[in-house]
């Protein structure tokens, strides 16, 4: 998936307008992934990227002022593709317990992207190394927690809807830590804190009235 066209520009030195320029800017992105899958953040240079492009150097800086660009391009991809996921997975959404459901799916639909592809891995560990890019991973979840809570605020109640949104933006940024934690250990225990997290979630939107209920009176069912 690409970024949409506001990232786009906001990032390239050159935003590109031909077809051509177009696909130059994405086989420079495709092999940049390949090399941090293949090699790390570290392997992944301008130089490297240009020679397995078949093209200058000067050709990826026509584009990218730096390899920081380039990260941050690749992951404003990763994020597109992830804000699609979390629309589908909230797209039939009933009541409370759907929402619940939702967000169990979400989680591991996130955790096995990024357990399976070492290139997410790296990117999101560069990410959270470079202060200006972790203001921009902040954003993101800022996002994401903004597009759940559109999605479903409207089966809570009302006056909630406010301390539901500040619960599913701190939720979204525990579970890209969590998610960071759990690969780096044995399948197992993984499995058991995924589960854990799970059960933090849900006894978090238990608390919460449908839409259309007195909050006071579900306080002491």
């Amino acid at each position: 998936m690409t970024a949409d066209a506001d990232d786009l520009g906001q990032r390239l030195r050159r935003k590109p307008k031909q077809e051509r320029s177009r696909e130059r800017v994405e086989e420079i992105l495709r092999v940049a992934k390949q090399l941090i899958g293949e090699k790390g953040i570290d392997g992944m240079t301008m130089r490297e990227v240009a020679l397995q492009t078949g093209g200058p150097i000067a050709s990826v800086y026509q584009y990218f002022p730096n390899k920081s660009a380039i990260i941050a391009m690749l992951y404003e991809q990763y994020s597109a593709a992830t804000r699609a996921g979390i629309g589908a997975s909230l797209s039939t959404l009933k009541d409370i317990a759907d929402v619940r459901d939702a967000a169990d799916g979400i989680l591991d639909s996130y955790y096995l992207r990024v357990a399976g592809d070492p290139a997410i891995q790296d990117l999101l560990n560069a990410i959270q190394a470079d202060k200006d890019l972790q203001n921009m991973d902040i954003t993101e979840t800022r996002r994401q927690a903004d597009l759940f809570c559109q999605l479903s605020a409207h089966l809570v109640a009302e006056g909630e809807r406010e301390r539901f949104g500040r619960l599913v933006f701190l939720l979204f940024q525990l579970a890209g830590s969590m998610v960071r934690l759990a690969i780096a250990l044995p399948a197992d225990e993984a499995e058991n804190m995924l589960v854990d997290f799970k059960h933090i979630i849900h006894g978090q939107l238990a608390g919460f009235c449908p839409a259309g209920m007195d909050g006071k009176a579900q306080e002491n069912p």
